[in-house]
């Protein structure tokens, strides 16, 4: 039998029937994945956001990665603190009075998410549009540009992992970008120019060179960063970055006991209370729905289109907040923007997921001193790199040919998300996205056909109050003495709102002179 292939030729095949044994399957092929590069500034950044303990956003990560990476059953979701919920910790310990206390809140929290999954709640996400996804992940593909702006030209005040456009302090996303302008770091713009050229280069030789595809490019570009730093101390000293604020930050415990002393263990006298139990309701509900978006997300972006469950994922995000509650680490969901770099990075099983989580966890533990040496302009090349393929122009020129019903909801969500944030954009997003349907329905649902006084008037579709304004008109507007027919063969369902309609209008059409006659409509009943 001839093999099916993918589009691009760089990608393996999928789950096929062996040609020598038919009931063997071929799993896709791994590839090393570099994720730990990424997912390291974020979780710090995150942690310090979220007034928490920096190696708390380190746990979040490694317990994103190995555990909720086994328990998931998406093969390219990528969970770790969440930049969303940040605003939401931070007042949650303050509630609980210490970050112990608010361990606790997140214990609850994962149990709740845990009974979601059970419940079967992650169905819910199904209901959100394709226009809308698609709109979600370009708009994080412009917001990641926009944010890494600051960070290719060597401003590094905003911490790593925000994504609002309205920023602490009153300034906004542009307002950064210009101010970085102003403040432009030769170094840092030379390491970002060279990172980016190599993933370029990187990117083009893998597609032709079967070695290049099993070295990870960010890697090399990583590598590369920190080489060119180095080398601008001994031949350009005034280029180097030497600043801490302008390079990765880990802790770096000086003893064993200073390590161990990192883990912080929850205090469980905040579980009686009330309002940490309906903190961790909020809590839970949030994370899900961000969970959710980002397995929605990973399923668009997976090359082989599997679907993945969101009931279990809702499972795999609680149990994986339980675990990094009682280790002292911060709450975890799946990210949009761990899942993108995760995807383009050429990575195709959950392996890829654990094994950044491996990383994380070694690198930080055995070489803290290497990572503090990696600068954020280089890393910044890399997520501007993912940022770009997220939001390439291909992707609004093929939405725009599938029509306006498709494209306004999707242009609404990248605008939204763009100047607001994730759930605030998609919300709005969800909102375009109903009205178009509505509209939809609301003209296509009745076709009216008429010779002379004589009109019929049929349901081509089940009717609901969607329909109720078009179907009083189209009533409105036939002329006194006329003769209707109003056919509901074809609808499997209307409810009483179109029901009540005909009954006013029946009332109404002996003073007009109009008759009135029904086909198979009595039958349909009042649901």
């Amino acid at each position: 039998m001839e093999r099916v292939t993918a589009k691009e030729a760089s990608l393996p095949p999928l789950r096929l029937p062996n040609e020598e044994s038919p009931n063997m399957l071929v799993e896709p092929e791994h590839k090393p994945s570099d994720m730990f590069l990424v997912a390291l500034p974020l979780c710090l950044g995150i942690a310090l956001a979220s007034g928490a303990p920096p190696f708390a956003g380190i746990i979040a990560g490694v317990v994103g990665g190995i555990i909720v990476g086994l328990l998931s059953g998406s093969p390219l979701s990528v969970s770790g603190p969440s930049a969303g919920l940040a605003v939401m910790v931070a007042g949650a310990i303050q509630l609980a009075g210490s970050y112990r206390g608010f361990l606790a809140i997140l214990l609850m929290a994962g149990a709740i998410q845990f009974v979601f999954g059970l419940l079967r709640l992650g169905a819910l996400a199904n209901y959100l549009p394709n226009s809308v996804i698609r709109g979600m992940l370009a708009a994080t593909g412009i917001v990641i540009i926009l944010k890494q702006i600051p960070h290719a030209l060597g401003r590094d005040l905003d911490y790593e992992g925000d994504f609002s456009f309205l920023e602490p302090g009153g300034s906004t996303t542009f307002s950064d970008i210009a101010n970085s302008v102003m403040s432009a770091s030769g170094g840092a713009i030379a390491i970002f120019a060279i990172s980016l050229v190599l993933l370029l280069l990187w990117e083009k030789l893998s597609r032709r060179l079967r070695f290049f595809q099993y070295v990870p490019g960010a890697l090399v570009a990583v590598v590369a960063g920190i080489g060119v730093n180095s080398l601008f101390g001994g031949m350009a000293p005034g280029l180097q970055i030497i600043t801490p604020e302008h390079l990765v930050s880990v802790p770096a415990p000086t003893s064993l006991e200073a390590f161990f002393l990192q883990f912080a263990v929850p205090d469980f006298t905040a579980i009686g209370n009330l309002k940490a139990l309906g903190t961790a309701a909020i809590l839970a509900m949030v994370a899900s729905v961000e969970s959710l978006l980002s397995l929605e997300a990973a399923d668009r972006l997976d090359p082989y289109k599997r679907i993945s469950s969101p009931n279990r994922e809702l499972c795999a995000q609680g149990i994986g907040n339980i675990v990094s509650g009682m280790l002292g680490g911060l709450p975890v969901t799946s990210s949009v923007i761990r899942t993108s770099a995760n995807s383009y990075s050429g990575s195709r099983t959950r392996i890829s997921t654990i094994c950044h989580g491996v990383l994380l966890a070694g690198l930080v533990l055995l070489a803290p001193q290497l990572l503090m040496m990696v600068p954020l302009a280089c890393l910044a090349a890399l997520l501007i790199m993912v940022g770009y393929k997220l939001t390439a122009p291909a992707i609004y020129k093929e939405v725009y040919g599938l029509g306006w019903a498709q494209f306004v909801p999707f242009a609404v969500t990248v605008i939204a998300v763009v100047f607001t944030d994730l759930m605030t954009g998609v919300i709005v997003g969800f909102a375009c996205g109903v009205f178009f349907v509505f509209r939809q329905n609301h003209h296509e649902a009745i076709t009216v056909v008429n010779d002379g006084n004589d009109y019929l008037l049929r349901f081509t579709k089940d009717a609901s109050f969607v329909n109720k304004n078009e179907f009083r008109t189209r009533l409105r507007r036939l002329p006194a003495g006329s003769r209707i027919l109003i056919d509901g063969t074809k609808a499997l369902y209307i409810d009483n709102d179109i029901l009540d309609v005909v009954e006013d209008f029946k009332k109404l059409a002996p003073y007009r002179n109009i008759e009135i006659d029904l086909k198979h409509w009595e039958s349909q009943g009042r649901g």
